[in-house]
């Protein structure tokens, strides 16, 4: 059995590559949406396409995807709830843990978490994906809300989609920043050879970011940061960008080293901050999510000269 998802590609997707956008749109590799392509699992305005077709605005994209059990998805694991009620839970997300099920990822999620404690999520959506209108990634800890109902999913949706929402984060980045606070502006897309990264590229999507410092370190920064789009891996792709990758992300051309003589095993980078406004009362909201025990450490072990 398989998961039938349906999408009508956004007006950025104009004249890319289908793998590419949607690699983007769905959250996995080209490599499996060309292996998707293959099996005749894709189509595209109802025929099946290839992967290297370019894309207009409008297109009606069906892909069919491994269908998922209710119970299949529940994987109990510690998630602490900021908040709840009858329309959303904001939770403080910990490392390794993705936000929802997806091809090739075999560990425990905020979704799986929610449902093992009972939780009832009931929106539209692909069934491990209900109740996500935005992600972390699994090595980025902090606060994320998920929708319960549909009437909270649409409007949450609306709102990030909007930039309505507030998130702000922290990172600990190599180096100095010159000036201390700025906007990145750099659109961001897949990595043009390898397509697990993203990357400032031209014709990407359009991502800003204002950061400042807070506080100066020995090789280090501590920087709040302030997104305005969601993109994958924003933070990490515009501190490479401008030379001050995140402690603990070789990925994103952080120094191994210092992340070792400071005990972290993952990139320094949390969500410290969530504010939207409640989608069915309509009250300001806002909510903050603890630094993890080891980010707290590592600033320790800073302060102290190591």
């Amino acid at each position: 059995m398989r998961d039938r998802v349906r999408l009508q590609l956004p007006e950025c997707a104009q004249g890319k590559r289908l793998d590419q956008v949607l690699a983007a749109e769905l959250g996995i590799s080209r490599s499996l949406v060309a292996k998707l392509i293959k099996q005749n699992y894709v189509k595209v305005n109802g025929t099946v396409p290839r992967k290297s077709a370019e894309v207009t605005r409008g297109d009606q994209v069906e892909v069919l995807l491994p269908d998922v059990s209710p119970k299949s998805l529940e994987t109990p694991a510690p998630l602490p709830i900021l908040y709840q009620d009858e329309n959303i839970v904001v939770v403080n997300k910990p490392v390794g843990m993705a936000a929802h099920s997806a091809p090739g990822w075999e560990g425990p999620t905020v979704i799986g978490a929610l449902l093992a404690t009972g939780q009832e999520i009931d929106t539209s959506g692909p069934l491990e994906r209900k109740g996500i209108v935005h992600r972390l990634d699994v090595g980025t800890s902090g606060a994320m809300v998920v929708a319960k109902s549909q009437l909270a999913y649409d409007r949450l949706q609306a709102d990030f989609r909007a930039r309505r929402v507030k998130k702000i984060y922290q990172a600990l980045v190599q180096g100095y920043l010159d000036p201390a606070a700025g906007t990145i502006d750099a659109p961001i897309g897949r990595h043009p050879s390898r397509d697990f990264k993203m990357a400032v590229v031209a014709g990407g999507r359009p991502a800003i970011t204002h950061y400042r410092t807070l506080e100066s370190l020995p090789r280090a920064t501590l920087v709040e940061l302030q997104l305005e789009t969601g993109r994958t891996h924003q933070i990490r792709v515009h501190m490479q960008a401008i030379g001050h990758a995140i402690v603990g992300d070789p990925t994103y051309g952080a120094n191994p080293l210092l992340a070792k003589e400071l005990g972290l095993k993952r990139q320094w980078l949390h969500a410290v901050s969530l504010g939207f406004t409640h989608p069915v009362t309509g009250e300001q909201v806002s909510f903050q999510a603890p630094l993890a025990a080891d980010l707290k450490d590592a600033l320790t072990r800073l302060r102290r000269g190591f």
